[in-house]
């Protein structure tokens, strides 16, 4: 990673600068915002491949005996049921049930690979850390790990003939270690589009090789580089969390749709109590979608009213380049996330109906499952 006086820099820094990228500062990386259009990039992976850097995530090896164990203790999901070659999701918590953040584990032969987000790579690193039991090994490999993904329908095409053909038969959630373009790396097929796709993580000293020969072998699939701004309506159209807006310390999976990832029955885990004693008083709000009609967008902190009083308040919201309409989602008090609830969200001195519906908001992806 370089660094500049006051941001840092991926090793594709200067690639994003000659393809002509809008450079803004995210999660204190100089990154790219867009190279030609959001709305055109959005449509790039939804229907052919895209490509972005996301080398600004932070990377954590945990090793040594008992560190399965350890992991599993410390998130929600069942890290001790994975095999190895396998991936999962799942929040971080407090002891009061908040999410430290959300976060990917991969079972290694010899260790896990942790993927934490770029904002909070320091907080989480501390987190474990001062968890961690003796003879368990926490290193933080971040600056020493370049990550790409490629995503859209025709993801796999980009990555034939470069990667091992079993690669390409991976199923979702599921990672290789192997070789791409020449190089060693892990390659899994995860991703935060809705659609198929590939991460890569390699040595940043490879960067060269790597993002040269994914846009030679994308050519033909119309691979094209794209930036934040279509990152994040492209998840947001499939109902998956930011965390800082979505999710955050003050808000536990229970409330944001994630319970299928807190797996109570699999031993203790931090924030275990707490969420077991939320579930039986029952969620007071809950993280619902919602669709507007006409072009007004619902935007982050607008508050959402029922009634003629608050109940709640946006934490995204975009206008869907797929379906066409605003959308967005917002905690709103439990009985008014139903689907087809009429809502209003407040833009000022204007009311906008909105009608809670379910998430994703788009089901039409070709993410493999």
């Amino acid at each position: 990673m370089q660094r500049t006086d006051t941001l840092k820099r991926t090793p594709f820094f200067d690639f994003h600068r000659e393809a002509g990228a809008k450079l803004v500062e995210f999660a204190g990386f100089e990154m790219p915002l867009r190279y030609r259009g959001d709305q055109a990039e959005h449509q790039v992976v939804r229907e052919r491949a895209g490509l972005f850097d996301i080398s600004h995530m932070g990377e954590f090896r945990v090793a040594g005996p008992g560190a399965g164990e350890f992991l599993d203790s410390m998130v929600t999901n069942h890290v001790l049921g994975l095999e190895i070659g396998q991936a999962l999701y799942s929040p971080m918590c407090r002891e009061d049930g908040g999410i430290v953040d959300d976060l990917l584990v991969y079972r290694r032969a010899d260790s896990y690979l942790v993927v934490v987000n770029a904002g909070t790579t320091a907080k989480d690193f501390a987190w474990l850390a001062g968890r961690k039991p003796a003879g368990v090994t926490l290193e933080d490999e971040s600056e020493a790990t370049a990550l790409l993904a490629v995503q859209g329908p025709r993801a796999a095409e980009v990555l034939r003939d470069h990667v091992p053909a079993r690669v390409l038969e991976l199923g979702y959630y599921r990672f290789g270690e192997a070789s791409a373009f020449g190089v060693p790396a892990l390659i899994s097929r995860t991703g935060y589009t809705g659609e198929d796709g590939f991460e890569i993580y390699f040595d940043p000293g490879a960067a060269a090789a790597v993002w040269e020969g994914l846009i030679v072998a994308g050519r033909d699939a119309g691979l094209e580089p794209v930036g934040l701004g279509a990152r994040d309506t492209l998840r947001l159209e499939v109902g998956y969390m930011l965390y800082g807006s979505d999710i955050d310390d003050t808000t536990t999976p229970l409330e944001a749709g994630l319970g299928w990832t807190v797996k109570m029955d699999k031993g203790e885990f931090v924030g275990r109590a707490a969420l077991a004693a939320q579930k039986q008083r029952g969620l007071t709000r809950k993280l619902a979608g919602v669709s507007l009609a006409g072009r007004r967008v619902p935007r982050h902190g607008m508050a959402i009213e029922s009634g003629g009083r608050a109940v709640g308040t946006i934490t995204s919201g975009t206008f869907s380049p797929t379906l066409q309409r605003p959308i967005g989602m917002g905690y709103v008090e439990a009985p008014l996330a139903a689907s087809r609830t009429s809502l209003e969200i407040r833009a000022g001195e204007t009311k906008l109906p909105a009608i809670v519906v379910p998430r994703p908001f788009y089901t039409g992806g070709s993410r493999k499952s």
